[in-house]
């Protein structure tokens, strides 16, 4: 397995008597799509802090490309590109100054792709920071991001603010730097678009990570919903095991099924005439809540 680019083990902070972080594990490797996802307080932008070198751990080893990100800091940022969910600009500079510096910090820009991304997200890089929505002060971070040769990209709620076809650019982006090896950490509270994008992810809560993994991975943890339709009599589903929350109509039944005991209802609804069956795994949401409604 080749070398993670982003590793946390162990990882703890507290602010007085807030245990921010409690023993945080995190493993990604090169071309992953990562999700972070969490409520308000969870501990996500404080782990991003973490690693991005802008607070020290308390106790824990946090490491990109295989170097501490508090001591090493300084060469670590010229591979990462960061994204933050709030973006504070120069007033007085345009979007389009503001894009050159940051991209010439980094001296690895493409001119060319920073002129069809600004295309791209439809934005007008003449006016003044000043006069720009939220939106578009988003897109002035994303654009000299995406602009840049990074091998990390560290994006911390980055379509906040976006309409829901400037998120489809951001999406088409962030594929993109994937295909070519590139690493993405993403922390979102829509969780939508984290199901779409990411291959891994792991949920955050209270300072803890709760679970991690790929989404088919974590689908073992809530039922599948399935709606059937048949010619036969389905009250027999009242006496399977792993059938729950049982609804029959008129030839129809709906019911969450266990994953473990999907063969056993099969051969049953087989017998019965089945005309019309779907069945519909958990979201990420679904998962997500899990977790949380307690």
């Amino acid at each position: 397995m080749s070398e993670m680019t982003i590793s946390m083990n162990g990882i703890t902070k507290d602010f007085g008597r807030v245990h921010a972080l409690t023993g945080v594990d995190l493993e990604v490797g090169p071309g992953e799509i990562y999700g972070f996802i969490g409520p308000n307080g969870a501990g996500k932008s404080t782990t991003i802090r973490i690693l991005l070198g802008i607070l020290k751990a308390d106790s824990g080893q946090a490491q990109l490309f295989g170097k501490d990100v508090w001591s090493d800091a300084v060469d670590i940022h010229q591979k990462v590109s960061y994204v933050p969910g709030d973006v504070n600009l120069w007033p007085s500079l345009t979007g389009g100054e503001v894009i050159d510096l940051f991209v010439r910090l980094k001296k690895t820009g493409d001119q060319r792709y920073r002129k069809e991304l600004i295309e791209k997200f439809d934005f007008d890089p003449t006016r003044k920071c000043g006069t720009y929505s939220k939106g578009n002060r988003q897109k002035v971070a994303l654009i000299a991001a995406f602009s840049t040769d990074a091998d990390v990209y560290i994006l911390d709620e980055p379509t906040s603010g976006l309409d829901p076809l400037m998120e489809m650019v951001f999406r088409e982006c962030v594929r993109k730097v994937a295909a070519e090896g590139k690493t993405v950490f993403l922390s979102s509270h829509i969780l939508s678009e984290v199901e779409q994008l990411c291959t891994r992810l792991s949920i955050i809560r209270q300072g803890k990570i709760v679970d991690t993994g790929s989404l088919r991975e974590m689908q073992h943890l809530t039922r599948n919903q399935v709606h059937v339709e048949a010619t036969g009599d389905l009250g027999g589903l009242k006496t399977l095991e792993g059938v729950h929350d049982l609804s029959l109509h008129d030839g129809e039944a709906e019911f969450h099924l266990d994953n473990d005991h999907t063969a056993g209802v099969m051969a049953f609804l087989a017998t019965q005439g089945a005309t019309r069956l779907v069945s519909t795994p958990p979201t990420l949401e679904e998962l997500f809540m899990s977790h949380y409604e307690a």
